[in-house]
């Protein structure tokens, strides 16, 4: 009697799939569309967020560092760098919250680019204060 237990390794495929695809950490290369348009989306949200969202900002710099966004341009993460703010996080949770007056702005200037807009998530980069750090320790 043949044993119902899958065992993972049994073919290259299986393996390389489970090593490759469903790993986590595993970067995987965008395409030349969703490159084109993390791009075009960087450059909006920058505005949207720079020009007419000082409500939410209150005179900080708020600098949208990358945007990945998903094979199916279903969703779309933008990494954000706060500057001349005291708490970054309550910062971050008012952009988040305005996540859908966001969103609709987008979608007025991308509506002849993109036929659906792409769900925001907006995440804090902190590789700026990465780097200080590490600049700060080898001094």
């Amino acid at each position: 009697m043949a044993s119902l237990h899958f065992n993972p390794f049994s073919s290259p495929f299986t393996y390389a799939y489970l090593m490759i695809i469903k790993n986590p950490y595993f970067c995987r290369m965008e395409t030349k569309r969703q490159e084109k348009i993390s791009k075009l989306l960087q450059q909006d949200l920058s505005e949207i967020i720079q020009m007419e969202l000082r409500h939410v900002t209150r005179g900080a710099m708020v600098t949208v560092t990358k945007v990945h966004i998903t094979p199916d341009l279903s969703m779309a993460k933008a990494y954000l760098s706060l500057f001349a703010t005291k708490d970054k996080e309550v910062l971050l949770e008012g952009i988040k919250k305005h996540t859908s007056e966001i969103r609709g702005k987008l979608g007025s200037r991308v509506r002849h680019q993109l036929r659906v807009v792409p769900e925001l998530q907006f995440f804090l980069d902190d590789s700026l204060d990465y780097i200080d750090n590490i600049d700060d320790l080898l001094k």
